[in-house]
């Protein structure tokens, strides 16, 4: 003998209350074949919702045995069940229980979506029941457009849109006027008619006298189980119409699950949408917290090692004794001019100047300064990276001669010339005794380390050696160091050659890009400081999206436990509001990075002494980051979604 559809063996549910429990089945047995029209009947609170949910394998007994086509299902696990619900079973509700934001065609679709049927299977359909059930020129409309009897055709369609064995009906009627309720009950027939099996429960007997046998049920018991011999005759033949279409392939079936999330996931964002900006608004201030925040350390940067190439970046100083404050030093002689050709000749040197220096009083007419005097090369303002405000610089023809040529700074204009009226260039003054004719002046520069603002003249190193010092000795050599080349591997250069050349090392040599990658990496910390306290403001923001999604979550229980009787899987559910979470971050993360853009051309657009610079890595690295706090920050709410009971999210209104 064929065993029948459904076999429930003395099953019980048992619900605490309190300190006490509430039997809400006990000890049910029953036994439904395959093609029976079947009424549950009884009065509130007589467990046939309770039996209607375990039928449905939206609930799970307390004790007893529940098989369906042979399978246990007590053995099942959550997919497992959710695959039954999908494949075999049709859920009628009485509060229709459709989606607000999706069409009436929308609604159908959705167990198909999780079937995996293609896109356009499941929309033919679709249209196809929508049409058998006189919606044809209503499949557009929303729920909102639609009357309570339309609304319950389209909950029909939708349990009918996989094929299912088993249409289970929860007082389809309930909530219909006498007419519509007429017209649902005569689609129930119909669908009998094809060999479906079909569960009414209710508590009207007038409606429970359409089925073929009547079980009726007080108490959590089974109390009387009869035929019906005035209800309708199913045909024999079995059903006439073939399971829904076949699925799609496995991955394909996959990107249609997704899609559906991702379309949903916007429906909702848009019909939420203050919401879901506020929510986001921590994320787009962290975003452009963090890439503003890199922009205006790279500009900063960048500006303090232009301040640092005026000084003459990429340079060697090379001096006599062992460091700065070697009281020997001034006894050592042996830096010589020899030295300097040398160096000039190596394929790592740009440029090369010996230098010597003094002090002295400047005097033009009846004004008088005390400055330095530097004794340098034509080579020297290469260098030292100095630029010209007016006339020239020191030519190699004034080295050779002896020339009382002299380029004076910024502070020795201001110093003889405080008037500025007329240009100094062409003047004579006298450098201690020497007349000196002044070619050029420099522009203001930033000054080194050690630097004074008192004023300077630049003389040839020739002439400072015979008129001032009678000395042929140097006080150090300036090297400029090819673009190609390491000053680490320079420096180790020179002084090999160096120590050659003297028999030892009488000398050291500061390297000025040390100074130069000291303040950069200083800079790169204050960046990377300043960068983790905008962080902060990214997890600030992330906290936020997990505290709007857990209320969306509380928000749109009933969606998710009527997402679970049309048969997603849990999976489908936590991709659901996991890409809801990463759509929130990641489109915040795009404004951030917008607003931030914004922001610095508007920066830019004004004179402050630098520019922000953006890095694409640094924007990257922000919406990318935005999208991992989205999935972090997201997974929690999507998995207490996903673990929802599937009963207590449908009784959620």
């Amino acid at each position: 003998m064929t065993e029948p559809l459904i076999v429930l063996d003395q099953l019980c549910r048992v619900y605490a209350s309190g300190d006490s429990t509430v039997v809400a089945l006990d000890h049910v047995d029953i036994r439904i074949a395959a093609g029976e029209m079947v009424a549950i009947v009884g009065a509130s609170g007589s467990g046939k919702s309770t039996l209607m949910n375990i039928l449905g394998c939206l609930d799970q007994p307390t004790s007893g045995h529940y098989r369906i086509t042979g399978r246990d299902v007590g053995a099942l696990t959550m997919d497992e069940l959710a695959e039954l619900r999908r494949e075999h079973f049709g859920f009628i509700f009485q509060r229709y229980h459709l989606f607000g934001e999706l069409t009436a065609i929308g609604n159908v679709e959705m167990p198909a979506v999780y079937a995996g049927l293609s896109s356009t299977q499941r929309r033919d359909q679709a249209a196809r029941l929508l049409a058998r059930l006189g919606m044809a020129n209503r499949q557009t409309h929303t729920p909102g457009q639609l009357s309570g009897g339309q609304q319950q055709r389209v909950s029909i369609a939708r349990a009918l849109i996989n094929g299912a064995d088993v249409i289970l009906a929860d007082e389809p009627t309930g909530a219909l006027d006498s007419r519509s309720g007429e017209e649902v009950l005569r689609i129930l027939d119909e669908i009998h008619t094809e060999g479906r099996t079909v569960i009414i429960v209710t508590h009207d007997m007038a409606v429970a006298r359409r089925a073929r046998r009547i079980i009726e049920m007080h108490d959590g018991k089974v109390i009387s189980d009869q035929p019906n011999p005035g209800g309708r005759a199913a045909m024999t033949a079995g059903r006439a119409a073939a399971r829904a279409a076949a699925a799609a392939s496995g991955w394909y079936a996959g990107w249609g699950r997704f899609r559906e999330a991702l379309r949903m996931a916007l429906l909702s964002m848009n019909a939420h949408r203050l919401r879901a900006f506020l929510t986001m608004l921590g994320i787009i201030i962290g975003v452009m917290s963090v890439v503003c925040v890199v922009a205006l350390g790279s500009g900063s940067q960048e500006r303090v090692l232009a301040n640092i190439n005026s000084l003459g970046t990429n340079t060697l100083e090379v001096f006599p004794g062992k460091d700065f404050g070697d009281t020997r030093s001034g006894k050592i002689k042996t830096l010589v001019l020899a030295d300097a050709r040398i160096l000039a000749q190596q394929p790592y040197v740009a440029a090369v100047t010996p230098t010597v220096s003094t002090s002295s009083t400047l005097r033009f007419g009846a004004i008088e300064a005390s400055a330095q005097v530097s004794g340098v090369g034509e080579q020297y303002f290469q260098v030292k990276g100095t630029q010209l405000a007016e006339g020239s610089f020191i030519d190699a023809d004034s080295v050779r001669s002896y020339a009382q040529d002299a380029v004076i700074d910024d502070n020795a204009r201001k110093a003889l010339f405080p008037d500025g009226a007329a240009s100094p260039v062409g003047r004579i003054i006298l450098v201690g005794r020497v007349p000196c004719r002044i070619v050029g002046v420099t522009r203001p520069q930033q000054g080194g380390f050690g630097s004074s603002a008192n004023p300077t003249v630049y003389l040839p190193y020739t002439t400072v050696q015979a008129r001032f010092l009678g000395d042929r000795s140097l006080r150090s050599i300036s090297i400029r160091v090819s673009d190609t080349t390491s000053t680490d591997n320079a420096e180790q250069a020179v002084t090999r050659l160096l120590t050659e050349r003297h028999n030892g090392k009488d000398f050291f040599i500061l390297n000025t890009d040390d100074i130069r990658r000291t303040i950069q990496s200083t800079t790169q910390i204050l960046t990377l400081l300043v960068a983790a306290i905008a962080v902060i403001s990214l997890i600030v923001g992330g906290i936020g999206v997990m505290n709007i999604m857990l209320v969306s979550v509380s928000e749109r229980v009933s969606e998710i436990g009527v997402r679970m009787a049309v048969g997603a899987r849990q999976a489908d559910i936590l991709q659901q509001f996991l890409i809801e979470a990463v759509l929130v971050c990641l489109i915040g993360g795009a404004l951030g990075v917008g607003f931030a853009l914004g922001f610095g051309a508007a920066f830019n657009a004004f004179d402050v002494g630098f520019r922000l610079i953006y890095s694409t890595t640094s924007i990257v690295v922000a919406v990318v980051s935005s999208t991992i706090i989205g999935i972090a920050f997201g997974y929690m709410p999507a998995r207490n979604a996903s673990r929802l009971d599937p009963v207590a999210a449908l009784s959620r209104e």
